[in-house]
């Protein structure tokens, strides 16, 4: 039984892989490249591929397959990135895994908090030298209604993390949830949008899901909103959140994922010229908060991350059940 690592970081993967591989009796191949169709061959002999958030196209798969890969196994709770109506016609398996909540919602309370309280024009300012108050007022989030956007592991814990601040807590989810209707009140999304002074998103990617904030969500939302993503890129239509922006409906937005972000988050673009790349016109305003896809990465996730990632592969070898099956 053998596993090929893509994108594997030297700095803080390898060392778990090789740890959990060898308790597992799992044989293991590593690299630090992205898959591609140049490079699928790096899995020949490897019953397993392990990927990110990186594309899997049906061509890429179709050249797994004729290699002997069984499955793939992304270590992402997102699967967006890979084909899986292809991977159910050819017989693929595919799965993905999870990972503790915690973290990534202290991560989206910390993005609300830093909005609603201006600070990525606080640190121009200050690092300017600039030490004016003026425009610098921010809101108290416990005078504030904030709308969770899909009502799952990360937003149920959203939503209970904020409870400490005495905020108002609503809710959309397509099917009721008693868990969290002890947290807040459930609404439809445009109701939700109505009276929300923060929008924070919780939904995966998919065909459903794609652009549910686009120029219609954005006329709905409260004058001077703020927009929390930290969950796919895609939820969004960024030209009219751009819009929205820049015609002041919007009062802000806190991003840790955007549209288009392959080939660039996670890479060293040190010395590469984005051009017009919607990243740049994001970045360039003061009323927008962006980090590169981070709120995924503490201690804790990442273990989790391999380790589900390998026990799913062995699950599979053995006939079990395999968690968080996809195809």
């Amino acid at each position: 039984m053998r596993a090929f690592i893509y994108n594997c970081r030297r700095f803080d993967e390898e060392e778990l892989f090789r740890r959990e591989a060898e308790g597992l009796g799992m044989e293991l191949g590593l690299t630090e490249e992205s898959p591609t169709l140049e490079n699928c061959g790096l899995a020949e002999g490897s019953d397993f591929i392990s990927v990110i958030t990186t594309p899997i196209t049906a061509e890429m798969m179709d050249r797994y397959k004729e290699l002997g890969v069984r499955m793939i196994c992304t270590r992402t709770i997102g699967y967006n990135h890979i084909d899986i109506d292809h991977a159910r016609r050819i017989g693929m398996a595919v799965s993905h895994i999870t990972y503790s909540s915690d973290g990534v919602a202290e991560y989206t309370v910390m993005m609300i908090l830093a909005a609603v309280r201006r600070l990525r024009l606080i640190q121009e300012r200050n690092s300017a030298n600039d030490f004016r108050l003026e425009g610098l007022m921010g809101r108290q989030l416990r005078d504030l209604t904030v709308g969770i956007v899909g009502a799952g592991a990360i937003g149920r814990t959203v939503m209970r993390d904020l409870s400490g601040f005495g905020c108002k807590v609503v809710y959309y989810n397509r099917s009721p949830s008693p868990q969290a209707d002890g947290l807040g009140e459930r609404m439809g999304l445009d109701g939700l949008l109505a009276v929300s002074d923060v929008v924070s998103l919780h939904l995966e990617h998919n065909p459903q899901t794609h652009h549910i904030i686009g120029a219609r969500e954005f006329a709905l939302m409260k004058e001077g909103a703020v927009l929390v993503n930290t969950a796919r890129g895609p939820l969004v239509d960024t030209g009219a959140l751009l819009d929205a922006l820049e015609g002041g409906r919007l009062g802000g937005a806190a991003l840790d994922v955007i549209e288009d972000e392959f080939g660039y988050y996670y890479n060293d673009c040190r010395g590469v010229d984005l051009g017009d790349h919607v990243m740049e016109r994001l970045r360039s305003r003061t009323d927008v908060l962006l980090t590169h896809h981070m709120a995924f990465y503490y201690d804790r996730a990442i273990s989790d991350m391999v380790r589900n990632c390998l026990e799913a592969m062995k699950a599979l070898d053995e006939g079990a059940e395999v968690p968080f099956r996809l195809a």
